[in-house]
């Protein structure tokens, strides 16, 4: 066996390990089965590499989705590994190729999908030749609880119990507690094998707020985040759509991605996007696990989503390469309502969707809160900001209720009392279907509340409820905000096989009786307030400075500058993303450097022995024609 510190600067040129990696690897190391939950970005495919590297034999790799082992691949070759992938995309002297390395133990690690690795025929190769170990990735698929179920990896037992003495891996980058307990139980891994490392993504700044005039929030969001961006949305239609638009408002290059499109160009939009410095992407979930790039400035939402798994794991898509990033959400009352509907109208049993109710309620709480997002975002991952699990021995460790960069923090919204605009919305709600024996939309409710004599109003002799007009001091923005929240706390229920209607619950009698407060945060126009290219960057104001590039002085950023030219050259000629070349921190490592010889290259972060051998005289040759 290799020493993993050693493989880790030889191989992959970093000096020492981040957060839990060296806990993961000792364990796989040992031998021992274990879960390790670390944050998107935080290396967890290095606990599977190195050991791979390190134990006899070929790491199997479990992923769900063929264009993210593809860059895996890429990547893991990029660095000097032995990797291959045995899928259905693969045409078949790829596949023959594959397995003829594989039988003659000439792979480091082998890539495939569960459907492929649960049947009897592959448990027979797999015979064939020593497993280092078993690595199973976005792990969270393999739990019911999960915001990602798929019933294949509910299969995976059959080969985990074939080769019980090799080492199995479970990763993955969101899990809630009920979650990690059903990966541990369905994997049969003992609950000593957990390793929790912090969820807090502090490069990640989020800010939510309510739609209002999106077209016009989200053009002011793109134009303050250069670089590589996803739009998230629900809707096929809206993806396509969107793209145009944005494309047209801001003239940056954009594409649209779901799983209506036809494969080749679905594929062909992931690769363009991939392969860009600047490009903008508007998609449906479908694009969620298949996107392994690293330079993501930023993540929008324009829809609410279904949990904050399925919200951390999407946001978690931007800043991999640890510099900024953003991540904004716009959502309204519709959206509450959807998202009501679907789990009230799916054929799941009543317990699964309790817990659904549940964590879309935490997600709500989240989006209307008034205090610090990043404290409630770790919090329903059971982790306290400012004491995380992972933080070294010896450590400090205070809880802190502010982190400075979320918009709550950066600018502390006004909050005001919304208990009896509540007590008359409902009161409304109550005497409008006494009155007329039918319930009616929001909108509606809203106009009798605000003194609205509308002809709908006048249709149904609502003008003459003893509500009417007794909420006119109330904005309609206003009064949706606190529809939004009775909803969200199941104060009032949407009728949706009756058009929308709003109907009470038994959880209405305590709001009106006074008994529960409706506290909200005052609705703003504009998307939440944003941060100077110097806080983004962590340096100079300089518009021009890439975030990696940002602290270095005129002459690094000219060395930067010139470096990013020579890598986009590489790439184009070999046909890789510029990110498996070299990352944008590596790059700018280099540029402060200044390098004048081979040796001067020794010891940059990310630049390991293969990459060395591969672009050092060209990466000194660069430089120097720069000085």
């Amino acid at each position: 066996m290799h020493d993993p510190a050693a493989v880790l600067r030889a191989t992959f040129g970093y000096q020492s390990f981040r957060g839990r990696q060296q806990d993961v690897i000792d364990r796989v190391m040992a031998g021992r089965h274990t879960l390790a939950v670390m944050p998107t970005g935080a290396g967890k495919s290095l606990t599977y590499q190195i050991p791979a590297l390190c134990r006899p034999g070929t790491g199997l790799v479990l992923s769900p989705l063929i264009a993210l082992m593809h860059d895996q691949v890429r990547s893991a070759t990029a660095a000097g590994l032995r990797a291959a992938t045995l899928t259905s995309a693969d045409d078949e002297a790829d596949r023959a190729e594959t397995l003829r390395r594989f039988r003659n133990g000439e792979l480091d690690l082998l890539y495939v999908a569960p459907e492929r690795a649960t049947s009897e025929g592959f448990r027979r190769l797999l015979a064939q030749q020593p497993l280092s170990l078993i690595a199973i990735d976005e792990a969270h698929c393999v739990s019911e609880w999960g915001h990602d179920f798929r019933p294949d990896y509910r299969l995976l037992s059959g080969l985990l119990d074939a080769f019980p003495d090799v080492p199995r891996l479970a990763l993955t980058a969101t899990a809630d507690s009920a979650t990690r307990r059903d990966i541990l139980g369905q994997l049969g891994i003992p609950e000593d094998g957990l390793v929790l490392a912090g969820f807090d993504r502090p490069n990640i700044r989020y800010a939510i707020a309510p739609r209002d005039g999106l077209p016009r929030q989200l053009a002011a969001f793109i134009a303050d985040n250069p670089g590589p961006g996803i739009v998230y949305v629900q809707s096929r239609d809206a993806t396509e759509r969107l793209a145009a638009d944005i494309a047209r408002a801001t003239g940056r290059p954009t594409r649209a991605y779901h799983a209506g499109l036809d494969p080749a160009v679905r594929a062909a939009n992931q690769a363009a996007f991939v392969a860009s410095e600047e490009m903008v992407i508007v998609a449906t979930i479908a694009f969620g696990m298949g996107i392994d790039k690293p330079d993501v400035r930023f993540v929008a939402h324009l829809d609410l989503p279904k949990n904050i798994e399925g919200y951390y794991q999407e946001t978690g898509r931007g800043g991999r390469d640890g510099l900024p990033a953003d991540a904004w959400m716009a959502y309204g009352l519709q959206d509450v309502v959807n998202q009501r509907r679907m789990i009230d109208e799916s054929p799941a049993a009543e317990e699964f969707k309790q817990v659904m109710r549940g964590k879309l309620d935490a997600l709500l709480a989240l989006a209307e809160a008034t205090d610090c997002r990043r404290v409630r975002l770790l919090a329903y991952f059971d982790e306290t900001y400012g004491m995380p699990p992972d933080a070294p021995e010896g450590q400090e460790r205070v809880p802190l209720m502010h982190c400075g960069s979320c918009d709550n923090c950066l600018s502390p919204p006004a909050v005001w009392d919304g208990t009896d605009a509540a007590r008359k919305l409902l009161s409304t709600i109550y005497r409008v279907q006494q009155q007329s024996g039918i319930g009616f939309g929001a909108g509606h409710i809203m106009d009798i509340l605000r003194g609205k004599t509308t002809d709908k109003v006048k249709q149904f002799f609502h003008e003459r409820v003893s509500t009417f007009g007794i909420g006119a001091e109330y904005s309609e923005t206003q009064l949706r905000g606190v529809l939004r929240q009775l909803i969200a706390i199941g104060a009032v229920e949407v009728d949706a096989e009756k058009f929308n209607t709003l109907r009470l619950t038994d959880g209405s009698r305590a709001v009106l009786r006074g008994e529960v407060p409706v506290r909200l945060r005052e609705s703003v126009s504009q998307p939440a307030p944003r941060r100077s290219r110097r806080e983004r960057t962590g340096g100079s104001a300089s518009a021009a400075a890439p975030a990696a590039a940002a602290a270095l002085d005129t002459a690094g950023q000219a060395r930067f500058a010139a470096l990013k030219a020579w890598r986009a050259e590489v790439a184009k000629a070999h046909n890789l993303p510029a990110y498996v070349i070299f990352h944008d921190a590596t790059l700018a490592a280099i540029a402060e450097r200044a390098p004048g010889s081979l040796e001067d290259l020794e010891g940059v972060s990310g630049l390991g022995a293969k990459k060395l051998e591969a672009y050092g005289e060209e990466v000194v040759r660069v430089i120097a024609g720069v000085r």
